[in-house]
C-alpha cells in the first residue's frame, strides 16, 4: 500500500525532481516552507502545479455549473460593452472623417481664391502698362503731327480760345447740375424728418404705466444686485479614474492603458503617474507568455495605489506638524489629533511617536513586496482576496492557504479592494512593533533631510518573512532588476480647477 501523500509533500516531490536548488536549501537548513510559499517557488520556476481533484458531488454538479455561467454572464456583459463602445468610436470616427473632408475641402477653396486673387493683382500692372504705351504713343503721335504741320499763328490762336471756351462751358454746367441735385436732397430730407417726429410722438402716449413701473423695478434690482460683492469659492476637483469590479481581462487593461497613454517609460522620465485605480487584478494575467510585459501591467496597476496612499500620508504629516506648531488648537484639531493617534497606535499622546510612524513607505520597497508576495500579482491569495501583500490573520475574514498544518489556524487577510490592501500594508510598517528598526533608520533619514531611499532599508525588514535575510536580498535584487528605485520621486497628476462664483 502506497502512503498517500499530503499536497505539501507532492509540491516537494515535484521540487526534487524538477531540481529546484532554492526548495532544496530550505529543507537542507530544515526551514519548512508553506504550500502557499512552494506554489510560488515552482510557478517562478515554470513547472505545472498539480490540482486537488477531491471534489465533492455538490461542487461538481452545482458549484461550477454556476461558476461557468456567472463566468460566461460576465463574459457576455464585456462583448456588449465592447461592442457599444466600438460602435460608439465608429461614429466619432465618421463624425471627425467629415469634419476633415469639409474643412479640407473649404481651404482648398479658400487656396484657390487666393491664387485667383494673387494672379489678377500679378496682371494689373502689366494691364496698367500696355494701357500706358498705347495712350503714350497716340498723344506722342498726334503731337508730332501738328508740331510737323505748318499752321498759320492766326488760326493757331483762335482754336486755343475756342477750345478753353469749350472747357469752360462744360465744367459750368457740371458744377450747377451737381447743386441743383443737393439742393432736392435736402428738401427731401427736410419734408421727411417731421412727418418722423411726427410718428414717434404719437408712439410714446401709447406705452402704458404698469410697464413704466416694471421698467423702474427692474432697475432698482439691477442697481442692488450691482452693489453686492462677488464670491470666490475654490473646488479642488482630481481626476480620478476608478475602476470597478468588472471581472476584467488582461487584453482590456491593456486596450485601456493605450487609450489613456499610460507608458511606464513617460512615468520614470516625467515622474508622474495618472490616478488610474483598480479594484482587482484581471483573472488571466498569468496567461500572458511574455514576463516583461506581465511586469509592466503589475506595476501599472500598483503604482497609483501606492503614490496615492504615500500622498495621503503626507498631507496628514503635514497638517500635524501645522497643528504642533500652533500655540492654540481647536477642538477639531484636538480631535483630528486623537483619531490619528489611534490610527498610527500611539500611547500617552506622543506627537514625536506619531510623527516617526506617519511617513511614506518608499515606492520600490512597496512594489517589490507586491510582486513578491503576490507572485506579480497572478497568486490565488491576488486573485480571489485582493491580497497584495501576504498579510497573516487569526480572527479576521481570509483566505486559508491549501495544505496549512493542522496545528496552525492562520489564513491570508482578504480585502474588498486592491487599495484596501495597500493601505493595511502601509499601516502594518508603520504600527507594528516587528518594524521598529525601520521607522527609527526612516526617521533619521528625514531629520538629515534626505529622500527616503527604498534600497537603504530593506536590511530592516527581515521580521517579515520567516527567511530573514534571504527575503532582504530577494527584494533588493527585484528593486534593481526592474529599476523600481525609478518611481520613489513619482507623484500623481491632479487637475485642480478654481470656480469663481458671482452672487
Amino acid at each position: 500500500m502506497k502512503k498517500k501523500l499530503s499536497y505539501r509533500d507532492k509540491l516537494l516531490e515535484l521540487a526534487f525532481i524538477y531540481n529546484v536548488k532554492e526548495i532544496k536549501e530550505y529543507e537542507k537548513n530544515k526551514k519548512q516552507l508553506t504550500s502557499g510559499q512552494l506554489e510560488l517557488i515552482l510557478k517562478k520556476n515554470s513547472i505545472a502545479i498539480p490540482k486537488d481533484f477531491k471534489t465533492s458531488f455538490i461542487k461538481e454538479n452545482f458549484t461550477k455549473p454556476i461558476a461557468k455561467i456567472r463566468t460566461n454572464l460576465f463574459e457576455f456583459k464585456n462583448n456588449q460593452i465592447k461592442a457599444t463602445y466600438k460602435v460608439f468610436r465608429k461614429t466619432e470616427n465618421f463624425k471627425h472623417d467629415i469634419k476633415r473632408k469639409i474643412s479640407g475641402n473649404l481651404k482648398n477653396l479658400w487656396k484657390s481664391a487666393g491664387k485667383v486673387g494673387l494672379n489678377f493683382l500679378n496682371i494689373i500692372p502689366t494691364l496698367g502698362q500696355t494701357f500706358y504705351k498705347f495712350f503714350a504713343k497716340i498723344l506722342t503721335d498726334v503731337f508730332n503731327e501738328i508740331y510737323n504741320q505748318q499752321i498759320a499763328p492766326k488760326s493757331a490762336k483762335t482754336a486755343i480760345i475756342v477750345m478753353c471756351v469749350i472747357v469752360g462751358a462744360t465744367t459750368i454746367i457740371i458744377s450747377n447740375l451737381t447743386n441743383f441735385d443737393d439742393v432736392v436732397k435736402i428738401e427731401k430730407v427736410e419734408k421727411v424728418k417731421p412727418a418722423q417726429e411726427k410718428k414717434v410722438v404719437e408712439k410714446e402716449p401709447k406705452v402704458k404705466t404698469q410697464q413704466k413701473k416694471e421698467i423702474k423695478e427692474l432697475e432698482k434690482l439691477t442697481a442692488k444686485k450691482e452693489k453686492k460683492p462677488e464670491l470666490k469659492v475654490k473646488k479642488n476637483n482630481v481626476a480620478e479614474v476608478i475602476l470597478p469590479d468588472l471581472n476584467l481581462k488582461t487584453e482590456t487593461v491593456l486596450n485601456l492603458f493605450k487609450d489613456v497613454d499610460y507608458d511606464l517609460r513617460q512615468v520614470r522620465s516625467k515622474k508622474i503617474v495618472k490616478p488610474i485605480y483598480f479594484t482587482q487584478f484581471p483573472k488571466d494575467l498569468d496567461n500572458l507568455q511574455n514576463s516583461r510585459l506581465k511586469k509592466e501591467t503589475f506595476i501599472k496597476i500598483v503604482l497609483p495605489l501606492i503614490v496615492a496612499e504615500n500622498e495621503r500620508i503626507l498631507a496628514d504629516r503635514k497638517k500635524l506638524n501645522k497643528i504642533s506648531g500652533k500655540k492654540f488648537t481647536s477642538d477639531l484639531e484636538k480631535k483630528w489629533i486623537k483619531q490619528k493617534l489611534l490610527e498610527y497606535k500611539v500611547k500617552k499622546g506622543n506627537i514625536n511617536d506619531l510623527l516617526t510612524r506617519m511617513d511614506i513607505i518608499p515606492t520600490s520597497i512597496a512594489l517589490a513586496q507586491a510582486a513578491k508576495e503576490s507572485g506579480w500579482g497572478t497568486s490565488r491569495f491576488a486573485l480571489e482576496g485582493n491580497a497584495l501583500f501576504g498579510q497573516w490573520t487569526w480572527s479576521g475574514d481570509g483566505i486559508a492557504p491549501l495544505e496549512r498544518e493542522s496545528n496552525k489556524n492562520h489564513k491570508i487577510l482578504k480585502f474588498p479592494i486592491l487599495r484596501a490592501s495597500v493601505k493595511a500594508y502601509q499601516n502594518n510598517l508603520n504600527t507594528h512593533k516587528s518594524y521598529v528598526k525601520f521607522r527609527e533608520k526612516r526617521s533619521i533619514m528625514r531629520d538629515k533631510k534626505r529622500s527616503i531611499s527604498g534600497l537603504e532599508l530593506t536590511d530592516t525588514l527581515k521580521n517579515y518573512a520567516q527567511t530573514g535575510t534571504e527575503y532582504t536580498k530577494i527584494l533588493n535584487q527585484i528593486i534593481r532588476q526592474n529599476r523600481l528605485t525609478d518611481f520613489e520621486p513619482v507623484r500623481l497628476v491632479n487637475s485642480v480647477k478654481q470656480i469663481e462664483l458671482s452672487s
